[in-house]
């Protein structure tokens, strides 16, 4: 049977689920243009490397280091919100059991705030 606090369970976890799956690929597509770049950086090192002197050298060693600090602290970045979404989700799901009503009626009053939202900006939308 749905009951209300099936459904303000239901989507709570759809909720935290959707931002969970937009954080692990926002920072996945961090990631790959994080790599794309230190790859088309190397590749035009490469290309320079026959006409530059050493200081060259070291400063492009410097700069695959970073990209690699980069790449290393968005992947921590990305686990701290992965943690972080868990978490919040735990205490939302653990909310929606032990508060049901307040849990709907919450739901109720932020469904009702985005149709407000939605409707004022359709209203503007026409008017332009």
């Amino acid at each position: 049977m749905n009951t209300p606090t099936n459904s303000a369970t239901q989507a709570a976890r759809a909720t935290r689920d959707e931002a969970l799956q937009a954080t692990v690929q926002a920072t996945e597509l961090s990631r790959s243009y994080a790599k794309e770049a230190l790859d088309q950086a190397e590749g035009k090192i490469r290309e320079l490397r026959g006409n530059v002197d050493p200081m060259v050298d070291k400063l492009a060693d410097t700069a695959q280091k970073l990209a690699r600090q980069s790449m290393d602290m968005a992947t921590e970045a990305k686990h701290k919100a992965e943690e972080s979404m868990a978490r919040y989700a735990g205490i939302t799901t653990k909310y929606v059991s032990e508060q049901p009503m307040r849990s709907v009626l919450i739901a109720a009053a932020v469904g009702a705030a985005v149709a407000l939202l939605v409707a004022a900006a359709r209203s503007n939308n026409k008017r332009y």
